[in-house]
């Protein structure tokens, strides 16, 4: 760092992305992608914006002013989402990535007199997020199983976020234990971040009606396979939204740009382009896990397009140095109660046979050494 670095910036922590490999041809199973390309409605959207266009006349607006700012208001994206989830138009707001819509909502909802509580084994963001912001970040512990303690959610005096399914462990709440937390929450504000929803878990959005104080936060980055495109939204009440927009005009308010905001508009459109490509996540999940349980690992009950995994004869930075040295890439922290667990993202069935396979050498060769 240099010395002109503020002392406030030096005491971040900041959030560590997965690994980018360069280089090397690696299987990238470490950054929960998906291994399906996006709609292909998404493609034609764009590609047929350019044909439009002879050179000397303008292409349809969406593609060619690039020259011009981005709808602030992201209209079209935004009524794509509301009409998906049943919701007005005024109930979403729409952002670069679910983490900058996190930044608004913690900015709206938090300061240092008003706390955010989070699982203490979580999405990583959060505690960086909050150090960036100066909000007081506290923890409720994960039981000895990794499921989250309703208990310690309610009438916690202070906002807090749900990671639903949780990240790194996969593992989900049902819909009832959250209507619980928002019901004895009435005065403050409850998120839920439901990035991997699409996989197995029941949104909370059917809650709205009922409960003013609930904000869902989701992405386009997992099941609709726009993970390059950066772009997230939440849905919430309409005052809620409003706050989350007083922080995003005061930021950054052409924050989704032309090309995304009509890509994202596109495959939240194609639903039946989404459920086949989550069935498919799916099915690949359930015979990786039934192949790493054959194989004596424990594995977590996952709702997400990933399998937080542990091996029970090797260890789990012995096991992530060996994938790697395969040429496979698997996340894993160096932190108390998960060191030993890998996190595997799903990718195609060809990827995690290999996957499997490389895994069952790497058993063979250490029961052989002994």
């Amino acid at each position: 760092m240099s010395r002109f670095l503020s002392k406030s910036g030096q005491a971040l922590l900041p959030y560590t992305p997965g690994e980018q490999p360069k280089g090397r041809k690696f299987i990238k199973l470490n950054t929960n992608e998906s291994p399906y390309p996006p709609s292909p409605n998404v493609a034609k959207a764009i590609l047929a914006g350019f044909e439009e266009s002879d050179g000397t006349d303008p292409a349809p607006p969406e593609i060619a002013n690039l020259r011009l700012y981005s709808d602030p208001e992201a209209k079209p994206l935004v009524k794509a989402i509301a009409d998906y989830y049943g919701v007005e138009p005024d109930q979403v707001i729409v952002g670069n990535g679910s983490d900058e819509i996190l930044a608004f909502a913690f900015r709206a909802f938090c300061d240092k007199e008003s706390p955010l509580l989070a699982a203490d084994i979580t999405y990583g963001f959060y505690p960086a997020l909050c150090g960036l912001l100066d909000i007081p970040y506290r923890t409720a512990a994960l039981k000895d199983d990794f499921s989250v303690d309703t208990e310690d959610y309610k009438g916690c005096g202070c906002n807090c976020i749900i990671a639903n399914p949780n990240a790194p462990t996969g593992m989900a709440l049902p819909l009832s234990a959250i209507e619980e937390i928002l019901a004895a929450n009435q005065g403050q504000v409850v998120m839920v971040d439901e990035a991997y929803v699409d996989f197995g878990c029941e949104s909370a959005v059917s809650l709205l009606k009922r409960y003013e104080n609930l904000v869902v936060i989701q992405t386009f980055s997992k099941s609709r396979s726009l993970a390059g495109g950066r772009v997230g939204f939440a849905i919430a009440g309409k005052e809620l939204i409003a706050d989350m927009n007083r922080v995003k005009y005061s930021f950054n308010p052409y924050n989704v740009n032309r090309l995304s905001m009509l890509a994202a508009a596109e495959a939240m459109k194609d639903r039946e382009y989404t459920k086949l490509c989550c069935e498919r996540i799916c099915g690949t999940r359930e015979r990786t896990a039934q192949g790493l349980r054959e194989l004596g690992f424990k594995v977590l009950d996952s709702r997400t397009n990933f399998l937080f995994v542990k091996s029970n004869s090797m260890g789990g930075k012995a096991y992530f140095d060996g994938l790697r040295e395969n040429g496979i890439l698997v996340r894993r922290w160096d932190a108390d109660r998960i060191g030993e667990y890998l996190r595997v993202s799903i990718g195609t069935d060809e990827e995690m046979e290999e996957f499997l396979a490389v895994t069952k050498r790497l058993l063979s060769d250490r029961e052989a050494r002994g």
